[in-house]
């Protein structure tokens, strides 16, 4: 039987589970070019930039990010990608100073740290969870990874 919304329907949804699986695909294909991709943080060190603090890819850095005024909460178009790329550089710094941390694709999608002991950080919705509340806070995060 011929349904056009139907086949329609069918081909946005197998599209979107396909994007879904190209972060995993690209990760396998070159785990550093996106690795360095995702450590660009464009947006959140634009705005620490603005406040005064350049973002070094320390773990320092968090304690300073944490400290800083959530000015962006005034803005809810900011707040998700703010909080994705806050995320995104937690889970940078994580990978770069925790031994056997690295990045990992779960099916949907996100990245999240794994670390050697084989627990996930999902760092993107930390980050969101950071952006939009202020907790829990960068630095407490990676000091909970590096300890195990």
């Amino acid at each position: 039987m011929n349904i056009p919304f139907l086949d329609k329907w069918r081909r946005r949804h197998s599209a979107a589970d396909a994007a879904g699986e190209g972060l995993a695909v690209a990760f396998r294909e070159d785990p550093r070019g996106v690795a360095e991709l995702l450590s660009e943080c464009e947006l959140l060190r634009s705005q620490a930039a603005a406040a005064g603090l350049e973002l070094d890819d320390s773990p320092a850095s968090l304690t300073a990010l944490d400290q800083l005024l959530p000015r962006w909460r005034d803005d809810p178009e900011l707040l998700p990608w703010l909080g994705n790329d806050a995320g995104l550089y937690l889970g940078t710094i994580v990978v770069r100073t925790v031994p056997g941390a690295t990045w990992h694709v779960w099916p949907g999608g996100s990245p999240v740290v794994r670390l050697r002991s084989g627990r996930d950080i999902p760092v993107v919705q930390a980050g969101l969870d950071w952006a939009v509340h202020g907790a829990p806070e960068l630095s407490q995060i990676y000091a909970e990874a590096a300890e195990t």
